[in-house]
């Protein structure tokens, strides 16, 4: 079972963002469940979601503890709130960020974790550019198709699936462009990290 944890900020898109998915996970075939745990409902207050993925049904209903998969959309979080909590050693990391982890003061996180799994990616630009809002959701999420490509975890053509089925007309075109940008972005990191910079 995969098991992903998402922490952002109240207006963020969070709880949308393991919603959708969940959705992609489905149309892979597979069973999924997404739900969200809040500290507070007010916008900017730390939210975390939630989600699951298996090939068969899922049971659990308990929040994710030892998540294989972390997303870090607001990274003002990451010196507030311990979002590495329970991380397992083979761990998926995407934040939302220019910077690099070094940068970020994660330099400990880096030499702990598969490099090959973290990563960052400027996802509230590309929400930007595309959408002309702050939301990087949909963004991560074309972000982690990348990341995870190699373990076939979900393609972004699921993920397009998935923002289809959540938003339409221009709302959805923008924001299945910024996850394909944000997805582009994710493959490119990953080809230079495997080049040696």
């Amino acid at each position: 079972m995969l098991q992903v944890r998402i922490h952002g900020r109240g207006g963020q898109g969070v709880v949308t963002a393991a919603e959708m998915l969940s959705i992609a996970a489905f149309q892979q075939g597979r069973h999924a469940q997404a739900f969200p745990s809040f500290g507070s409902e007010r916008t900017g207050a730390p939210v975390v979601a939630f989600c699951r993925i298996d090939e068969r049904d899922i049971r659990l209903r308990e929040p994710i503890l030892e998540p294989d998969v972390l997303i870090v959309q607001d990274p003002t979080l990451l010196h507030q709130v311990d979002v590495f909590q329970g991380l397992k050693p083979a761990g998926y990391v995407l934040i939302n960020s220019r910077r690099s982890f070094d940068e970020l003061g994660l330099a400990d996180i880096a030499a702990r974790f598969r490099h090959e799994r973290l990563c960052t990616v400027p996802a509230t630009e590309i929400a930007l550019t595309h959408l002309g809002r702050p939301l990087p959701n949909a963004v991560l999420l074309g972000g982690f198709a990348a990341l995870a490509s190699r373990d076939g975890l979900v393609t972004l053509a699921a993920v397009a699936h998935a923002i289809d089925d959540r938003f339409t007309g221009k709302v959805a075109a923008g924001n299945q462009a910024a996850a394909a940008e944000a997805y582009h972005y994710v493959m490119r990191e990953m080809q230079e990290l495997e080049h040696g910079r």
